[in-house]
Order: structure tokens, then sequence, then C-alpha cells
């Protein structure tokens, strides 16, 4: 098959269409890295509390220690502060899941455990100290 000069003149023109396409879309490319490079942070220049809002902690179920009273369970996470939620009287515990999760105020506490608003309120108060005592190790504030 002969080239005629016709057609050898279209295929320079597209030899050099397609050059210049593929010059550009390089350009675009490394312009585009530069912009980018200019907009990122590595994560090693990073300040610690900064990273710290960058990271997340699963929760799973079997992390932490579960409470039940009255229908509602209270989830506690850390082990020192289960085992002195454990170790309370179970009257004390379910005053304090019910006040902790359901927010319920003392009277409503009352109606539901069957006891006065001012015994429900002696034995959150009570609870209260008890646990505090047992984490601080009795040292005072």
């Amino acid at each position: 098959m002969k080239v005629t000069p016709d057609d050898y003149g279209r295929r320079c023109q597209f030899d050099h269409f397609c050059k210049l396409v593929l010059y550009h879309e390089a350009v675009d490319y490394f312009r585009e890295r530069k912009r980018q490079r200019g907009r990122e942070t590595s994560f090693e220049t990073l300040p610690l509390s900064e990273l710290d809002t960058l990271c997340t902690i699963d929760q799973y179920p079997s992390d932490s220690f579960i409470f039940p009273a009255y229908g509602c369970e209270l989830q506690i996470s850390d082990g020192l502060v289960a085992a002195a939620f454990a170790s309370l009287p179970q009257p004390g515990q379910s005053i304090l899941i019910l006040h902790c999760v359901l927010e319920l105020t003392d009277c409503e506490i009352g109606a539901v455990v069957g006891m006065s608003r001012s015994a429900v309120q002696r034995h959150r108060t009570k609870t209260l100290e008890t646990m505090r005592t047992r984490l601080t190790g009795g040292i005072a504030e």
C-alpha cells in the first residue's frame, strides 16, 4: 500500500495532536500533585493533641461491665469503677442505676422501688459516698 503525501500529513498532525494532549495531561497531573502537597499534612508532623482528635476507639459490649436494674442497664468500662460498683449493696446499685441512667428524681425512684423520697435520697447519698471512698482509697479531698 502506497502512502500519499496527504495521508502522511494527516498522520503527522494526528501524532502531534496526541503528543500535545499527553503533554498537557502530564502538566495538569503535576500541577494537581503540587496543589495537593501544599494542602496535605503528614501524620508525622501533627502534634499529639491533634492526632488524638483523628483517632477513634471501638466500644464493644464485652469491654464493659453491665449492671441491670428494673429493665435498664448501666455499662461501666473502667474495671476499678465496676469493681467498686459491684461491691455496693443491691438496693444502692438499683437506686444509682435509676438515677444515673434514667435520670429519675428521688420521688420517681421511690415510686419504682417502694421507698419514700427521703429514704431514696439517704440511700443514694450513702451509696455515692461509699463509692467515692472505695475509689479514692479513703483519701480525703
